[in-house]
């Protein structure tokens, strides 16, 4: 919630705020103020038609003392109002601190709710007054109003309430103190077994290298000798007389010539070069070698998760949208790891349990041999220091062998649905929202890149607005449409940002900068006056997911998603609005074009 979400269904009858924060934090750019109330800061006593804006929090520079505060409250009077922000985290809140403050100065809370602020995570609404007011319900709306009543129902909600708190935060200290253990067993682990298991592989690689070393060198000197063998005269003088002595009638007349032929050659291939009678040609020897190519090896930055493992054809194709993908065949695997050097070796479960495929019934002992290959892989993968990732996307006891392998980490669920598989008409647009929030291959794929500390791939999702804000109207309505969008933009470029109040994008987490725009997408937003739905950039990511169109938006004929020649530009790949080509060109210049209808119908 934003802090002006909090504040302005309070603003009634209201006329002046007075700021009585102490610290060095403004809130100026946060409040957003309605005509007729002003922000004002006096020492005097705050009462009827006053709300007091308050602030407390870890860093006291920042947010202020906690004295300064308690003293604050101290000039309030019947019928003013206040409010109050805090820096702590919301289950970490020191209202304790202030509790008896409030109470003594017959002040009542009347509204709490979590900030979306990276140093502001929540603010409380409260009233000085002489009678208890009714308390609001959890959006905020005030109750039906009854002393006797609305003091039951405070007490009853505050035993319970505490209660269920005590019970939560109890769980929630032993769930991080069994993390905290958890990960220092692992980081220990990690750290003992990380050089012994590096050196056993380098052993193991080095053995391997020799002994492959000595196999080349044995049959290197068994096809020479088969070479010779083959070219010398004992043994085409022998195969004469052995056709001869077969075929009696048709050879036996042509065995002088054949043994005459023989003897000239050989005194051929004695003869020095040179000598009038050219030598034989010497044989070719052919390198018959085995090279492995793959399209993981490369000389550029890796900004993207490299893949190597086990996977069925569905998953490998969609997760090569967004990653680098290398699938290892039984006899291959070994090279490809050491080749492509993956950030993740991923194992999928229904790779090994299909119907058909190199790994089919690896897991099930039924293939001893797959298995062994496979947790030879793993044991690599590990010594190289990668990430071994196992997929159970089926129930674990159709492959149980693939759970005794030494994992570093065990995802379960279904591996994602590409956007680009879905049917707008049948699926609809809500069910298109959900997919690309929390279903979609892309969201799988991040985990997998946070568990491997790789190149996250929802960076691609990044959006760039860019605006020209005038004036103070402007403003408001520019923080206002970005941070309440539900696929909010990463950064907001604007001309001179030094000179506007953009403090509440900032605390929100959204880059405000001007020059260049960085994200991979732009959106502009130079008419401040147009009005754009909530939903807007969720379903323009959605349209060019599903479409992986390099330009999406809309078209006077109110086309939906349907390639299009021409369209009016809503979201825009930075490349190429980087590139120069005017929009009338994109078409013909190869680009892609997606349309979406600007308004769904009612």
């Amino acid at each position: 919630m934003r802090l002006t979400d909090l504040l302005h269904p309070h603003l009634d009858e209201v006329t002046s705020v007075v700021d009585a924060t102490s610290g060095g934090l403004s809130l100026d750019p946060y409040l957003h103020l309605p005509p007729g109330v002003d922000l004002t800061r006096h020492e005097q006593p705050v009462g009827e038609g006053e709300l007091m804006l308050l602030c407390y929090g870890p860093d006291p520079a920042l947010h202020g003392d906690e004295a300064d505060c308690l003293t604050a409250l101290e000039r309030m009077r019947p019928g003013a109002r206040g409010l109050i922000v805090f820096g702590h985290p919301g289950t970490d809140l020191p209202y304790h601190r202030l509790l008896d403050a409030l109470v003594a100065h017959r002040c009542q809370v009347l509204h709490a709710a979590s900030l979306g602020y990276t140093h502001l995570h929540a603010g409380a609404v409260f009233a000085c007054t002489e009678e208890l007011l009714p308390p609001h319900d959890w959006f905020g709306r005030p109750l039906p109003a009854d002393g006797f009543a609305t003091a039951l129902r405070i007490a009853d909600e505050y035993v319970l309430a505490d209660f269920v708190s005590r019970s939560q935060r109890a769980r929630l200290i032993d769930l991080e103190r069994a993390a905290e253990e958890s990960a220092r067993a692992l980081e220990n682990t990690r750290e003992d077994g990380l050089a012994e298991r590096l050196a056993a592989a380098v052993r193991d690689k080095d053995q391997l290298t020799a002994a492959l070393r000595g196999a080349r060198e044995r049959v290197g000197v068994l096809e020479s000798r088969v070479a010779m063998l083959e070219g010398s005269t004992s043994l085409r003088v022998g195969k004469a007389l052995v056709s001869a002595a077969r075929s009696p009638k048709r050879r036996a007349a042509r065995l002088p010539g054949e043994l005459y032929g023989l003897w000239r050659q050989r005194k051929a291939k004695g003869r020095p070069a040179g000598s009038g009678t050219p030598a034989a040609a010497p044989e070719t020897l052919l390198d018959d070698r085995f090279y492995l190519s793959h399209r993981a090896l490369s000389v550029a930055p890796r900004d993207r998760l490299v893949i190597t493992g086990v996977l069925t054809d569905r998953t490998a194709a969609d997760f090569a949208a967004d990653a680098v993908v290398s699938r290892v065949l039984p006899h291959d695997g070994r090279l490809l790891v050491e080749r492509t050097d993956p950030d993740v070796f991923l194992v999928q479960l229904s790779a090994c349990t299909g119907e058909a495929g190199p790994w089919t019934l690896t897991g099930t002992g039924l293939a001893p041999d797959l298995d062994r290959r496979l947790a030879e892989l793993v044991g690599q993968a590990r010594g190289l220091g990668r990430t071994a990732v196992l997929w159970r996307d089926g129930p674990a006891s159709s492959a149980p062998g693939l759970s005794q392998l030494p994992w570093d980490a065990v995802l379960d669920g279904d591996t994602g649905t590409a956007l680009a598989r879905l049917d707008p008409v049948t699926d609809g647009r809500d069910r298109l929202r959900d997919v690309f929030q929390q279903d979609s291959t892309r969201v799988r794929l991040a985990r997998l890149a946070e568990l491997a500390g790789a190149a996250d791939p929802l960076d691609e999702r990044r959006v760039a607005v860019r605006a020209a804000p005038r004036d103070a109207t402007d403003v408001a309505r520019l923080v206002a449409q970005v941070l309440g969008q539900l696929h909010r933009p990463a950064e907001v470029v604007v001309a001179d940002p030094a000179g506007l109040a953009l403090d509440e994008l900032t605390a929100a987490s959204v880059t405000v900068h001007s020059g260049p725009a960085t994200a991979p997408w732009v959106a502009d937003w130079t008419d401040l006056t147009e009005d754009r739905p909530d939903t807007l950039l969720l379903d323009l990511l959605c349209a060019q997911e599903f479409s992986g169109a390099d330009a999406v938006g809309h078209t006077p004929a109110a086309d939906d998603y349907a390639f299009v020649p021409t369209l009016r530009p809503l979201l825009v790949r930075r490349s190429l609005l980087d590139s120069g080509t005017p929009p009338d060109a994109w078409s013909r210049a190869g680009h892609r074009l997606f349309a979406v209808r600007g308004k769904e119908p009612s």
